[in-house]
């Protein structure tokens, strides 16, 4: 089966080599002509464990290739995936243009009957403006060419996208016809013989579950975060209650971890499109209003506490040592991440930091330059530091030395924004210890 998936960055191009491991012929097509020679020549622009390894396998197998040319492969192909960048409007709603320029593209060199998908997360009502850009574009022309569109919203999670590619909870496809629905079936048949669940509906409905999916896992880790700060208040620990609300089958463990904030370049943005949805439908979605407020607030809790530590002297002059750049672990992405909004409020008031990340330090420097230093590792981070300040909770920091630690800081004070660390190990250490939801 031949397919194009139009968009190489981290939905495209995960899915483009996944679909071709399952045997699939598939061109990755992008405008950015450097990443796609860049990908030519086995270079991977971004980071997903595992990633670099199937690209370059089914790249020898001659199943994935890449271009810059969509009409050049139109027609050898059966399906076109959509999966280029939404990115927020100033007003919160997602922009549709590269969207829209893609059906544009397909409209003006269709010349047999394939099926687009749009696999970017948009607005319901995306389709239609897909089906009607393709439609101008046929009519322009002259031509009387068959086609269909659907939705396949993607449910990958950053640092585990490939396992969640070939072992889906579910998959989502949104068809208005039989014929759409059958070319679907048989791309996804690999994942049927598993036994894995392919939920076809509307195209209106797809579109909408993974906005209220992303929303829903939003508001669990408001909720959280909003049960935390209550707790430190009443003498709970969030810990404990997670775990006696957690126990219920109703509500289940999953995302209901307390910590600094959610980032990451899904759950704020498509919080912000839901909301921007609702509103231009006369509708206010006042309970995701309340967990984007949350989130906000929660980015500066680790500040208020090291304020509160300090207990409200000026923080001028102080060395902080900062554990974590990414939004994850497992990913070096810093879209919304919490870290971001934490160097900025300790720049702003004067702290010299020294920040440590696994596979995020040149995404870092990219973003704020030299503005911190940068560490080559988590106990050259913490040298002569006032405050360690954990923000992403990477399996290299759950075990550290605390005894090498406390000798290299100046004040042994640990924040813990991931809840990751032992306070009794800490205390035995000599530590001042906070984290979050515990007082």
């Amino acid at each position: 089966m031949n397919i194009a998936i139009v968009g190489t960055g981290y939905v495209g191009l995960v899915s483009g080599t996944c679909f071709a491991d399952t045997g699939a012929t598939v061109t990755c097509v992008d405008v950015d002509a450097n990443k796609i020679e860049r990908l030519k020549n086995g270079e991977i622009p971004i980071y997903e464990p595992g990633l670099d390894e199937l690209v370059k396998k089914n790249v020898a197998a001659g199943r994935l290739r890449f271009t810059t040319d969509l009409a050049s492969v139109l027609d050898d192909v059966e399906i076109v995936f959509s999966a280029v960048g939404t990115p927020p409007d100033e007003d919160g709603s997602a922009d549709l243009k590269y969207v829209l320029q893609v059906a544009r593209t397909i409209g003006q060199n269709l010349n047999h009957y394939v099926v687009v998908v749009t696999k970017s997360t948009v607005p319901v009502g995306t389709a239609r403006k897909v089906r009607n850009a393709i439609d101008e574009e046929l009519k322009k022309r002259g031509v009387d060419v068959p086609f269909d569109v659907a939705s396949n919203p993607e449910f990958l999670k950053e640092g585990s996208a490939i396992k969640d590619f070939m072992s889906p909870d579910r998959v989502v496809v949104g068809t208005e016809s039989e014929r759409a629905k059958k070319v679907l079936t048989r791309l996804y048949k690999p994942f049927l013989i598993n036994n894995f669940r392919v939920i076809f509906m509307d195209i209106p409905s797809a579109e909408m579950t993974k906005y209220a999916a992303n929303s829903m896992l939003a508001t669990r880790i408001s909720f959280m975060n909003d049960i935390a700060n209550l707790c430190e208040r009443v003498g709970a620990d969030v810990n404990m209650v997670r775990a006696g609300i957690g126990s219920d089958t109703r509500i289940g463990r999953k995302f209901l971890y307390a910590g600094c904030g959610y980032g990451g370049s899904c759950f704020p943005k498509d919080v912000k499109a839901l909301i921007k949805t609702a509103d231009q439908n006369g509708y206010s979605m006042e309970v995701l209003k309340a967990v984007e407020r949350v989130n906000e607030a929660q980015k500066s809790v680790l500040f208020d506490k090291l304020v509160k530590a300090f207990e409200g002297h000026e923080l001028r002059g102080l060395t902080i040592a900062m554990w974590g750049l990414s939004f994850k672990p497992e990913t070096d992405d810093m879209r919304e991440s919490t870290a971001l909004v934490m160097i900025k409020r300790l720049l702003d008031a004067g702290c010299n930091l020294r920040v440590y990340d696994p596979v995020a330090m040149d995404e870092c420097r990219r973003r704020i330059g030299d503005s911190v230093t940068y560490c080559r590792d988590k106990y050259d981070a913490v040298l002569d530091a006032d405050a360690l300040l954990l923000l992403t909770e990477w399996k290299e920091f759950r075990l550290p030395t605390w005894g090498v630690i406390s000798k290299a800081m100046k004040r042994q004070l640990v924040i813990d924004g991931r809840n990751i660390f032992d306070a009794e190990e800490l205390t035995e250490n000599g530590f001042e210890y906070y984290c979050i939801g515990k007082n």
